[in-house]
Formats: structure tokens, C-alpha cells, sequence
């Protein structure tokens, strides 16, 4: 029974689905980068949880993001694949890299794009100050993963790198305000988050309002000087 609660603890940190785990101990104060996922095929039950549309909004997500259908892109924190396996479906002629620093969830993530075909989506084993993306990219996208990264400015300096010309950058998390969420003290307001990438090089070009409980900012690396 610990085990099942330790691996619920993980899944709903990482996915910030504190109501869903009502019954589950608060964690105890630690580094948020650093929760264990194990278990994929447990964590999918509640990252892949149909009920996560209603607010996630990924349709709506993907169609303000106007992929070219041979994009590539890199879903950093793609966990067991919610918003990865969309993307691949909305990029037919591109590709996707599904980034996690968990070796369950991208071993989970790599089985079930064989299992529903999509030859497209490949997966990344990432570390902690860098996600090890193969290749250059046109989009970079991280939902509910940016509070989870602990040397972030370091990290997005780094990552400058690693886009296509025109590339752009996507983050999704939430409010502060939030009903649902990761424990207060871990959730970066978006203001934090534009001074923050300011810092490490990029510059916003746009910001959508529609999601309830999220923002969802996207920028692009800015040009140096």
C-alpha cells in the first residue's frame, strides 16, 4: 500500500492533480525537481485521464500553436505522452521528441507510440540542466513541467541552442490562484516566468487567455546582440 500511495504522491506532483489524490498525505517540504516516477502504467490512469480535457484544453492548445504538418517539436516533461502523442498526430510529415528525465516514463512513452503506430514520436532520456535534444527544433513545448526545472535560467540559456530559425518556445502551467496545482510554494507566477526567460535570452510573442486554471505563453529566442 505505500508503494501504490508513493507512486500516486509522484504522479500527482508532477501533473499537479493534488484533488484527485485527496486521501494521499501531503509530501513532505523537498526539492520539487526531484520527484520519483516509477510505474508509468499507474501515472497514465491520471496523466491520461479523459477528465484532464475539460480543462487542459489540448485541441484548443495545439490549434493556437499552427504547426506546420512538418514541424519538429520537443515535449520536454512529456511523461507518459498526453500532449505528445497529439502532437504527432498534428504533425504527420514532422516529428516528436518526447523528453523525460524519468527512464519509466520515457520507456512507457517510447512502448506506446509502437502501440498506436506513430512512427513520428520518438522518445528522449533528458537530465536535470539539460534535455539532450538530438536535433534542432521549430517548437519546444513544456506543460506543467517549467516549476519542476531547478537551475532555470541556466537551463533555457542552454537551450537557446536548440531551435530551428523561427523557432519557438511554449510553456503551460499554473496560476497561482489555481484550484488545482502543485503546492503553492513550488508555482511560478507568469510574470516570474517572462523575467526569467527574458534573462536567458528569449522574448515573448504571445500569450493565450483561454485556458481556466493555466497560462500559456510562448516565446522565441531573442536575437544577440
Amino acid at each position: 500500500m505505500r508503494r501504490v500511495l508513493d507512486i500516486r504522491r509522484g504522479c500527482a506532483a508532477f501533473l499537479a492533480l493534488a484533488a484527485a489524490f485527496a486521501v494521499v498525505a501531503a509530501t513532505p517540504a523537498q526539492d520539487h525537481s526531484r520527484h520519483s516516477f516509477d510505474r508509468a502504467e499507474k501515472c497514465a490512469l491520471v496523466l491520461d485521464d479523459p477528465a484532464r480535457d475539460a480543462w487542459q484544453k489540448p485541441d484548443e492548445v495545439i490549434r493556437a500553436l499552427a504547426l506546420a504538418p512538418d514541424a519538429a517539436i520537443a515535449d520536454i516533461g512529456a511523461g507518459t505522452g498526453y500532449f505528445a502523442v497529439r502532437l504527432a498526430r498534428a504533425v504527420p510529415q514532422g516529428s516528436v521528441i518526447g523528453v523525460d528525465v524519468e527512464q519509466d516514463m520515457v520507456r512507457y512513452l517510447a512502448e506506446r507510440a509502437k502501440r498506436e503506430g506513430l512512427a513520428n514520436l520518438t522518445t528522449q532520456l533528458g537530465a536535470a540542466n539539460d534535455p539532450r535534444l538530438p536535433a534542432p527544433v521549430d517548437l519546444v513545448m513544456l506543460v506543467d513541467t517549467y516549476h519542476h526545472i531547478p537551475t532555470r535560467e541556466r537551463y533555457f540559456v542552454r537551450l537557446r541552442d536548440a531551435f530551428k530559425p523561427g523557432g519557438r518556445l511554449a510553456i503551460i502551467d499554473f496560476h497561482v490562484d489555481a484550484p488545482m496545482g502543485p503546492p503553492l510554494r513550488f508555482r511560478i507566477p507568469p510574470e516570474r516566468v517572462k523575467q526569467e526567460l527574458m534573462r536567458a535570452g528569449f522574448e515573448l510573442v504571445q500569450e493565450h487567455t483561454f485556458l481556466p486554471h493555466q497560462y500559456f505563453l510562448v516565446f522565441r529566442p531573442a536575437a544577440r546582440s
